[in-house]
């Protein structure tokens, strides 16, 4: 008994569904003419002029139709119009209904309006029953001041929701899209992206596999191999951030902005860019490759800056914080430093070291001054210091107040020292046999050298100098008032600028 009351119960619930999904009847509301044609079937309805038709809550006029009664369905044809809602409302040439499916297809010059939206193609299918307009042969959709062309289309009139696939895209005033795959709500004029996808303006270029765009404030996200390109500048990044209003873009993982102009890209996790001033900003992991002719030079740094000058002009880079850069002909470490790209020189502020070949050089602040991308000369203020080890018994030293350091072929050749000389250096025979050390002091000096090595001093002041045995050298002179052999703090290689470490007396 439990049984048989179950399935009576099942029974009764299939035949109430199966009652409210059976199809209902098209209706004829008017014609002006209505004619049965013994070449056709029995049930075959001719009908002409004025012809107006209703299924469930539609209502199709045409001048023409053959209605089908027994198959509910009709033909129609000439001057088609339907009202499917209070706000959908579909034109065309000709019309197949099939009131058991609830779908209209349509033919020739097919035009449906839903509010501001206009879809135009020239077959076109719609669904009665989910509301749902699609076509495979190309379809054309304006909508506010966006427009759309697309080979295959589909919109859902309730959700007010576009899909379109092969061949899209989209005009604005403002940009042109064009996009592999591409979802566009026409309420809230927001387009999302799948697949490749190219974004054009005046100013720049936008590439992505996948995101969002809002057309209506011009805000979008980007992701999936995206990138923001201008006639300058590119930014790539995991998920691009993008305000067209503000010219501002984001950019979150594996960040890099490539400068066409300086020959160089910035890599990091964080990204900024602002186009109307062009300048940008890279943190977290952040490290810098310029490239040369014959190399690179690698930079790391907390934070880089690409800015602008207040007239739009001149560029520089600004990395600050922990900076260390290396290539193979120079590294070097300090707290900040600036490109100033405009005269090719480099400014290091912060406890600046260099390195070139055998040579320490250290200041409170050092001033490079490149010429056709090579060192031409140094400029170094306060403390400062050049220095390289002989052997172990001991090393080479210049320091002074001001330094002026002079470089050929990437070679230290000369050096101008004002205000408070000072030297330690290793005499040499032809042979390099070590015959003693001179130490001398003068206010003023220039001091050649080659091949690294002391090769003669010429003082601008009077000098006072020794020349000492090299058994009898004082030891307490042999290293000159603020010396530090700052070797282990010396980037090895391009890994190496990522490996931070401290003077031994720092916590």
């Amino acid at each position: 008994m439990p049984g048989f009351c179950l399935a009576f119960f099942l029974l009764l619930i299939f035949a109430e569904t199966a009652s409210a999904q059976k199809p209902t009847k098209i209706e004829l509301i008017r014609a002006e003419t209505l004619e049965f044609d013994k070449h056709l079937k029995k049930d075959v309805r001719r009908l002409i002029n004025n012809v107006k038709l209703k299924h469930d809550d539609a209502y199709m006029h045409c001048d023409s139709a053959y209605l089908y009664t027994d198959e509910n369905r009709f033909d129609a044809f000439s001057n088609i119009y339907i009202i499917v809602s209070d706000s959908v409302f579909i034109w065309g040439d000709e019309l197949q209904y099939s009131g058991d499916t609830k779908i209209a297809e349509l033919h020739g010059n097919v035009r449906m309006v839903d509010g501001e939206t206009t879809l135009t193609s020239e077959h076109l299918f719609y669904d009665m029953q989910r509301n749902v307009a699609y076509y495979f042969t190309g379809g054309h959709i304006v909508s506010s001041e966006n427009k759309l062309n697309s080979l295959i289309g589909k919109y859902f009139t309730e959700s007010k929701m576009f899909f379109f696939k092969d061949s899209v895209h989209l005009v604005n005033p403002d940009y042109t899209i064009y996009a592999d795959t591409l979802k566009y709500n026409t309420q809230t004029e927001v387009a999302y992206f799948f697949g490749p996808t190219t974004i054009i303006s005046d100013n720049n270029i936008i590439y992505c596999e996948n995101g969002w765009y809002d057309t209506k404030n011009d805000l979008a996200r980007f992701s999936k191999n995206a990138y923001l390109k201008n006639e300058d500048q590119k930014l790539k990044g995991d998920s691009l951030f993008y305000d067209r209003n503000k010219g501002y873009g984001k950019a979150l993982k594996n960040v890099s902005i490539q400068d066409f102009k300086e020959n160089l890209v910035i890599h990091g996790q964080f990204g900024e860019y602002y186009e109307l001033t062009e300048n940008s900003l890279v943190t977290d992991s952040a490290y810098l490759v310029k490239f040369f002719e014959k190399d690179s030079l690698f930079l790391n740094a907390d934070t880089l800056k690409s800015l602008l000058d207040t007239c739009g002009e001149k560029r520089k880079l600004l990395g600050y914080y922990k900076v260390k850069f290396f290539k193979p002909d120079l590294q070097g470490l300090c707290d900040s430093i600036i490109f100033f790209f405009s005269d090719s020189t480099i400014n290091m502020h912060g406890s600046p070291v260099i390195w070139n070949e055998d040579n320490q050089i250290s200041a409170a602040f050092i001033q490079i001054f490149l010429l056709n991308n090579t060192i031409d000369r140094m400029h170094m203020k306060e403390h400062a210091f050049i220095a390289s080890q002989e052997d172990t018994s001991g090393f080479n030293q210049i320091k002074g107040d001001v330094m002026h350091a002079f470089f050929e072929d990437d070679n230290l050749h000369k050096i101008d020292v004002f205000e408070n000389g000072h030297t330690v250096y290793f005499v040499k025979e032809e042979d390099d046999t070590k015959t003693g050390v001179n130490i001398s002091k003068a206010s003023t000096m220039t001091i050649f050298l080659s091949n690294n090595q002391v090769n003669r001093i010429i003082f601008r002041a009077k000098p006072n100098a020794t020349l000492y045995p090299i058994d009898e050298v004082p030891e307490d002179e042999m290293l000159l008032e603020g010396f530090k052999w700052l070797h282990f703090l010396r980037p090895t290689d391009q890994k190496d600028i990522f490996n931070w470490r401290t003077f031994p007396n720092d916590n």
